[in-house]
């Protein structure tokens, strides 16, 4: 999946969020899950996809990244339980 994307990696559910984008969603899930580097992911544990947006291309999907960082924590929760009420981990589902 070499397409742009906007995610959302959570510690938990209703847990610290982090939202990123990526040209390559399953490296960079991989990436927080490992707990490579030591930016905010890895400092508070965000190692479950639980929300994602393909894009056709990267101008598309930064501007949605913005957006969806701009807007509050319900706007955030909104869109994770409307995907995947569950909160299951999407990573697998990638493959």
């Amino acid at each position: 999946m070499k397409r742009p994307a906007v995610y959302i990696m959570a510690s938990r559910r209703n847990g610290t969020l982090y939202v990123g984008v990526t040209s390559d969603l399953p490296g960079r899930v991989w990436q927080h899950r490992e707990g490579l580097g030591d930016g905010f992911t890895a400092r508070h544990g965000c190692k479950m996809l639980v929300w994602y947006e393909v894009h056709d291309d990267m101008a598309a999907a930064i501007a949605r990244e913005k957006r969806i960082k701009g807007g509050s924590r319900a706007r955030k929760l909104a869109l994770i339980e409307g995907l995947n009420p569950g909160w299951r981990d999407l990573y697998a589902g990638l493959f």
